[in-house]
């Protein structure tokens, strides 16, 4: 539905008004997907508001609302979770800082996150979004971790992880499921949540890393949405990959491109998915 871009990520389906936001890494742009069709600038810059030029993956990557209808982004250029000040109907570029630091240092570079029921937000620092990466000099923590902004305003570190990227909670928040696209060791976890921002029992939900660099595996464990029904759908090599909550993949979906990311509209009959410079729709049962 949408070619030409970069490297797609993000993707959040908007109900109120029927279209499709995702960002475009490289770019640093947020675009909009209509319901005619048309796919238009809807902001920016999305995640690096900075004044010096830089490369790198610098735009916002994972969108999302929160429980007052606000877009929320995970900005990799300034390292940090924002909340665009602005309604979706007149975006603009104003943003306000809900967390960007961990005991004083700075975030490598959010990536993906997700709300429980609550409103709690876990999310994933991974160091892509540093012009060179981990061994970037401006890197100030010195792992990779998964976190929990807690209503309370408390920051909670939940794991540290080579590379930590999508994120998913279960519908009843009791389990939470991050990737790892490390290609040494590209794998799912799972988690019990015991309490907002509290985990144990790590287990590994499933392995790939047999398939990484096999032609038409393109991709590693990234973003990913969960089915109310509970499936996972998963991106990774080859497309995106679905679970059932045993960890048994029941299917795949081919889609010839690194796939980063995929959503749901609000029904549940369309898939979005983010993939390479592309951006997918695919019809379910």
């Amino acid at each position: 539905i949408a070619s030409g871009h970069s490297w797609t990520e993000g993707p959040l389906w908007i109900e109120e008004g029927n279209y499709l936001l995702f960002s475009d890494i490289p770019k640093n742009k947020i675009f909009k997907f209509d319901s005619d069709g048309k796919t238009t600038e809807f902001l920016y810059p999305a995640g690096y508001t900075g004044d010096v030029g830089r490369g790198g993956e610098i735009g916002s990557n994972g969108l999302l609302l929160n429980q007052d209808g606000d877009l929320v982004l995970l900005q990799h250029g300034d390292r940090r979770i924002a909340k665009m000040d602005a309604t979706l109907n007149h975006p603009q570029p104003k943003y306000i800082t809900l967390v960007d630091r961990y005991n004083g240092k700075k975030f490598n570079s959010p990536n993906d996150a997700i709300f429980d029921n609550d409103g709690n937000l876990y999310f994933t620092d991974p160091p892509y979004g540093l012009q060179d990466g981990v061994n970037d000099l401006a890197k100030e923590l010195d792992f990779q971790g998964v976190f929990c902004l807690k209503t309370s305003g408390e920051l909670k570190l939940i794991d540290t992880l080579t590379r930590p990227n999508g994120i998913a909670l279960s519908h009843d928040g009791s389990k939470l499921y991050v990737a790892v696209s490390d290609p040494e060791h590209a794998v799912w976890y799972r988690y019990d949540v015991v309490a907002p921002g509290t985990v144990k029992n790590r287990t590994l939900f499933f392995d790939v890393t047999d398939l990484v660099g096999i032609k038409g595996q393109q991709g590693l464990p990234d973003g990913m949405k969960m089915h109310s029904k509970g499936y996972l759908f998963a991106t990774g090599p080859g497309g995106v990959w679905v679970f059932n909550g045993k960890g048994v993949p029941i299917a795949r979906i081919f889609t010839g491109e690194a796939t980063s990311n995929c959503a749901f509209s609000k029904n549940e009959k369309t898939l979005f998915m983010t993939a390479d410079d592309y951006v997918l729709r695919m019809d379910l049962k």
